[in-house]
């Protein structure tokens, strides 16, 4: 009898073993490899470039990329209108990018999640109340806001990471308040009521780490959003103030010269193209990945 539950147990548990490993085998293994190279580049870029993202040489500007005549490898992708080296400023942007984008989800994403699992557990006043609040949130522009933000604080990186945060924050509220609604309703979470747990104690015991793949994927879907987001604001002027490079404000620096000096723009829009796509196609990757009911067996 042993020995036939063992064997039993063991033909349950080697199909899952095969579909976990089917499912990461099937990673996307270019958008993986495009957004470590940005993570590692962001880290390294001192090291990476012996150019200043910010030093001022007028007798380089306008230089073109190395292929076209008048470029040089010594700038690879050409010189802004200040003469500054495209390719440094464009890794130093990934940094400010990055850096915003991690602090603007965490920040939004802990908050929201949180307030997400208070709204669904406690139902009733509390639940309407808050997703009054989300709905409010979601209903106001968010460019519209960052500007009155900079208005009020000062453009600075804190002031981007704060107006992305506080809009960001309800859209993740909504989804984890959908998730605990379904979830407070399981016989495990009326088994802890039963046995006196706190509440504080049902939500981060038992609900929180139900919601927790959730989490992950909308943080992964929503990294894209946020550096569009951040860009927007760098190119409207009420982002991270110059000279700090942001992909965002290189874009707004050419776009005056885009008959005559086409690069200026056109790669730093290039970097946001393909970062957003590699964090999209990451993000519906580990959706599949982390949702039993879209794997593909």
């Amino acid at each position: 009898m042993a020995v036939e539950k063992l064997v039993q147990a063991e033909s349950v548990v080697q199909p899952a073993r095969r579909r976990r490993w089917a499912t990461f085998r099937r990673a996307p293994i270019i958008p993986l490899a495009i957004i470590t190279l940005i993570v590692l580049t962001a880290i390294f870029a001192n090291v990476l470039t012996p150019y200043s993202a910010t030093d001022i040489s007028l007798s380089e500007r306008l230089r073109p990329p190395f292929w076209e005549k008048g470029g040089s490898l010594a700038h690879p992708l050409g010189t802004d209108p200040m003469g500054r080296d495209l390719l440094t400023r464009m890794i130093y942007g990934a940094r400010v990018s990055l850096m915003v984008g991690c602090l603007g989800l965490l920040v939004g994403g802990g908050v929201g999640a949180a307030l997400g699992m208070i709204a669904g557990y406690a139902g009733g006043r509390v639940d309407a109340f808050l997703m009054r609040v989300v709905d409010t949130t979601l209903a106001f522009p968010i460019i519209l806001f960052a500007i009155l933000l900079v208005v009020i604080l000062g453009g600075s990186l804190f002031t981007v990471v704060i107006a992305i945060a506080l809009v960001l924050w309800a859209r993740y509220a909504r989804v984890i308040r959908g998730e605990v609604l379904s979830l407070r309703e399981r016989d495990f979470i009326a088994q802890a009521r039963i046995a006196r747990c706190s509440s504080r104690r049902i939500i981060m015991v038992h609900i929180f780490p139900n919601i927790l793949n959730t989490l992950v994927v909308l943080l992964s879907l929503q990294v894209g959003w946020v550096i569009i987001v951040e860009a927007s604001l760098s190119f409207l002027g009420a982002g991270v103030p110059p000279p700090t490079p942001t992909w965002g404000s290189m874009i707004a620096e050419g776009r005056d010269y885009i008959a005559s000096a086409w690069w200026i723009s056109f790669f730093p829009g290039l970097a946001i193209l393909v970062t957003v796509l590699a964090f999209n196609f990451f993000g519906d990757w580990l959706r599949d990945a982390l949702d039993p009911t879209m794997r593909q067996l």
